[in-house]
Formats: C-alpha cells, structure tokens, sequence
C-alpha cells in the first residue's frame, strides 16, 4: 500500500485538475488566462452519505464534473443509539432510506439531521454508489479520511494496469457530522479551484497543499496510482 506522507509528488498537472464541464468552464468563468481541461474528479467516504455527498453537492455546484462513492462493505446511518446503527445495502435508493427512517422514527432524524442529508442526497443522484465496483477513469480522487483513503489506494493497487493513466489520491481527514462535512467540503472546493487555477502545478502544488495544511491544521495524504 502506498503512503503519499513523505513526498507530494504529483506528476502531471493536466492530470491533477479536478476540471469544470465543458458547459461550464471554471477558470474561464472566473477570468484565468489559461484554459482548462476538463477532467474526471471523485469524493469518497465511507458510506457516500454525509462527507462525499456534501462535497458532490459543493463542487456540482461550483460547476465542477465531479463523482461521489463510499467504500464500505454497507451504508450506515446513526440509529437509536451507538451499537444499533441503521444499515442498508448499497443498492437502497436514499428515497428508499427516508421513507424507512421516516417511518421508524420522524422526529429523532429529523433532529439528528439525517433526513434532511437524506432529502438532500436525493436530489443529487438516485443511491449511493460504491467505489471498489466503479471501473471508470478519474483523475483525482479526494478522500475524506486515512482509513478510506488506504481502501481506495488498496483498491487501485489492486487492478491491472492497463493505460498506465495515472490518478492522483489525496486524503483531507473530515469529522463524520454535519458541521465539519460543511467545512470540509469548502476546503476541498478551495483546494480543487486552486489546483485548476495554478499556472504551473507540478512545481508549484507543494506549496500550495502546504498552505492548506497550515491554514486548516489537517494533515494532507497524496500518492499517485496507475489504471
């Protein structure tokens, strides 16, 4: 398993911008003189519930192509209490998942905020998708904690190369509550429009990710992989 706490080196930087669609150009909107390639981005948590979806939700609407997924082997919701945790397959839509815990208890989800995160995932795609079943291309996939970011790697280590395309992880640690998948979904919109806006980012992305861990106090994992 390959570990990016020592060295940031991310190779190319048409390979690294997590880009805006073609129908909405990010840089070009934003006045840079350069242009951008448009390329394929993934957020990843564990249940492609809170985290990842807050941050699909952020960066969509910052007009960026960007995918969300969990990586684990099913989708837990809080329940009643810490041991009793609501459990579904990856294959329940999120509609599916409201009308369940609507039905079991309305009043403690919707002070514990999960059918509004519901409601909300809802609108954005139909279920929650896993990562280790996607076999498409991306070209930086940001994760939203060590654990998730080792699976991801793991996964990616695990296939056989066969374009040698390369994909560049990066792990930004987000709390799994409201507040900081808010918080941490900004961070990781800043990050990407810096990215997609720096001049030269493969002599310039040390830095920057450098400034982003001072400025945030979280620590930043990187490592590049091969499809």
């Amino acid at each position: 398993m390959t570990s990016g706490r020592g060295g940031r080196h991310l190779a190319r930087a048409e390979a690294a911008r997590l880009g805006g669609s073609p129908e909405v150009g990010v840089a070009r909107r934003c006045g840079c003189r350069h242009a951008v390639v448009a390329t394929a981005g993934a957020v990843v948590c564990s249940s492609n519930q809170n985290r990842s979806m807050e941050a699909h939700n952020i960066l969509s609407k910052r007009g960026f192509s960007v995918r969300s997924f969990g990586t684990g082997t099913h989708v837990k919701l809080p329940g009643p209490a810490p041991d009793k945790p609501n459990v579904y397959d990856f294959k329940t839509t999120y509609d599916q998942m409201y009308n369940d815990l609507l039905r079991k208890d309305k009043e403690l989800y919707t002070q514990n905020g999960i059918l509004h995160m519901l409601d909300r995932n809802k609108r954005i795609k139909p279920r929650p998708e896993r990562f280790q079943n996607c076999k498409d291309l991306f070209d930086l996939i940001l994760t939203c904690e060590e654990r998730v970011y080792d699976q991801v790697v793991e996964d990616l280590n695990s296939r056989e190369q066969e374009t040698c395309q390369p994909v560049h992880v990066i792990n930004v640690d987000i709390q799994d509550n409201h507040e900081e998948a808010t918080l941490g979904a900004f961070l990781i919109c800043e990050l990407c429009q810096c990215i997609q806006h720096t001049e030269d980012m493969e002599n310039e992305i040390d830095e920057l990710l450098q400034e982003f861990e001072e400025k945030s106090g979280r620590t930043f994992l990187h490592t590049v992989c091969f499809y």
